[in-house]
């Protein structure tokens, strides 16, 4: 059994994923590990993953919510693809998060695009944690 899961909690399963080229992912390893500590099923696609890898891998690992990590710039042309293929795939249950570089206007767009939150840095892991949480029992 991993640490900090109890089989008493329900299983939330969480996919942590670094979309595009950035190759900065100790971020997105710490986030990991917090959703984890928390008593999460954590899901760690590693680096360089398209939109379409990380939503195969949600389907394949049936996970609540997707955490996207991105500090490349790249968030308004990967978060809405990785939106609209949950929503061709029929995952539109599946709750997506972003974490990264990414000013307010972009932040509010992409929430209006059906993103469930954006955490920009210095967010507190416990508000990122309580977060995933309540959205994943949402669902």
């Amino acid at each position: 059994m991993e640490a900090g899961h109890s089989p008493f909690m329900s299983n939330i399963r969480v996919l942590v994923a670094k979309p595009g080229l950035d190759g900065h992912d100790r971020g997105a390893k710490v986030i990991a590990r917090a959703l984890r500590d928390a008593g999460m099923e954590v899901v760690y696609t590693g680096l360089r993953q398209t939109p379409e890898m990380i939503v195969h891998a949600a389907l394949q690992e049936d996970v609540q919510v997707i955490g996207l990590s991105i500090l490349s710039g790249a968030h308004m042309a990967i978060v809405p693809r990785v939106l609209r293929l949950l929503r061709e795939n029929g995952m539109d249950d599946v709750a997506v998060v972003v974490g990264g570089i990414i000013p307010d206007v972009d932040a509010a767009e992409l929430k209006k695009q059906g993103c469930a939150g954006v955490f920009q840095p210095g967010a507190a892991l416990e508000e990122i944690t309580g977060f995933v949480r309540s959205v994943a029992r949402a669902r």
